[in-house]
C-alpha cells in the first residue's frame, strides 16, 4: 500500500483534539502534507422573524467569539506539530459536508476524524463522523477516543 499524500485532521477542537492529531501523525508518512479543519456550527436560536436585534446581536457576538477561539486553538496546534497556516481550514456551516468539500479540493486521500465507541453500529460514530465516513471520496481513519 503506498503512503498517504495528504491528510486532512477533522477536529471539534474538543478535550480530545490532541488525542486525535497524535494519531493522524503517527499514520503519516515523513512526507504526506497534514491539514486541519475545523467547522463552527451556526447557531440556531428559537426566534422568530419578530426576534429583538439585541437577540441578533447576543447570536453574532457569541459566533464571532467562537470563530476567534476556534482560529486561535486551530493556530496553536498548526505552530505546535509544524502545520502551515494556510493549511489550517476554520469554516462554518455543515461539519460533515464542509470536511467532504476541502477534502476534494485539496485532494485529500485520507480524512482524520474523532469518534466516540458507543454501543450498536448506529451509535459507532457520533454524527459528524458517521456522516464524513458515508459522504467522504477517500478514506476515512475514525480514532476511538478514550472514555
Amino acid at each position: 500500500m503506498d503512503h498517504y499524500r495528504h491528510i486532512l485532521v477533522a477536529l471539534d477542537l474538543a478535550a480530545e483534539t490532541d488525542y486525535i492529531v497524535e494519531a493522524a501523525m503517527r499514520a503519516k508518512s515523513p512526507d504526506a502534507k497534514v491539514s486541519l479543519i475545523h467547522v463552527v456550527e451556526p447557531l440556531v436560536l428559537g426566534y422568530g422573524p419578530d426576534a429583538s436585534g439585541s437577540a441578533a446581536a447576543v447570536t453574532a457576538k457569541i459566533e464571532a467569539d467562537s470563530i476567534a477561539n476556534a482560529k486561535q486553538r486551530l493556530a496553536d496546534i498548526g505552530r505546535d506539530q509544524d502545520i502551515a497556516e494556510e493549511n489550517q481550514h476554520l469554516l462554518q456551516g455543515h461539519p460533515a459536508r464542509a470536511i467532504h468539500h476541502v477534502a476534494q479540493e485539496e485532494d485529500v486521500d485520507l480524512i482524520v476524524v474523532g469518534s466516540h465507541g458507543r454501543h450498536g453500529f448506529g451509535l459507532l460514530l457520533g454524527s459528524t463522523a458517521n456522516g464524513v465516513l458515508h459522504g467522504a471520496t477517500c478514506d476515512v481513519l475514525a480514532v476511538r477516543l478514550p472514555v
